[in-house]
């Protein structure tokens, strides 16, 4: 579990980057804004299409709250 002021930070460098982008700016340190699970604060294993990391989409995804999203076998 990540601390939550990580969570925090990585957050609101992501609303500032956000904000920026909007009104036609670049940021300073575009390399500062990292990609983190906005449930968990994990780091790795992120996926950008559903904003949360591999462990945490496959939970939400058992129990049925990701719509379209169902389980494959082959």
């Amino acid at each position: 579990m990540a601390k939550t002021s990580m969570i925090a930070r990585a957050r609101k460098l992501q609303r500032k980057q956000l904000s920026a982008f909007a009104a036609g700016k670049k940021l300073e340190k575009s390399t500062s804004v990292f990609n983190v699970c906005q449930l968990c604060g994990r780091t790795r294993g992120y996926m950008r299409r559903f904003q949360m990391c591999r462990i945490c989409f496959r939970q939400r995804a058992r129990k049925g709250e990701i719509m379209g999203v169902k389980k494959s076998s082959w």
